[in-house]
């Protein structure tokens, strides 16, 4: 079947490609969060802070979860963008500590490149309460912020 599809793909017609998504960048305007990205990776860190720049938002960055935990601990976030896997401490741990420490609590979004059985389970048991594959897709990340209840301004 395989090298039947690929005898016949010159044939085949094409499949228009997906519509590039359209950043709203007044997405901020409307659905106002304060936003802590969690994330070790400076590559990340740049592409995440542009998307969420070009929908109109300004986040705050931690380096691993110990600072993260920290910034909980020191500011109100609606959401928090956390990586997983981070040095010091991992996203889990880090999710589990904001869980138990904090009162009015964060919405917590796993941002993984672990999409295996059962990965996704885990980042929910560890207290978070969305899950995004990484690399993520653009509309994944307007879901899961949409998701989120603004607690009033960003």
């Amino acid at each position: 079947d395989t090298l039947m599809t690929l005898l016949v793909q010159g044939a085949a017609p094409r499949a228009a490609a997906p519509a590039k998504p359209v950043m709203d960048k007044e997405m901020a305007t409307r659905h106002p969060l304060r936003i802590l990205l969690a994330e070790d990776n400076v590559v990340n860190q740049k592409l995440a802070l542009r998307l969420l720049q070009q929908m109109g938002y300004r986040a705050d960055v931690a380096s691993n979860g110990i600072e993260a935990v920290e910034s909980v601990g020191r500011q109100a976030y609606d959401v928090v963008l956390m990586d997983v896997q981070m040095p010091e401490m991992d996203g889990l741990e880090a999710s589990r500590r904001i869980v138990a420490a904090v009162g009015a609590r964060p919405r917590i979004v796993a941002m993984t490149a672990n999409a295996m059985a059962g990965d996704r389970e885990a980042c929910l048991a560890a207290g978070m309460d969305d899950y995004i594959t990484k690399p993520f897709r653009v509309e994944a990340l307007v879901e899961s912020l949409m998701r989120a209840p603004p607690r009033g301004g960003a």
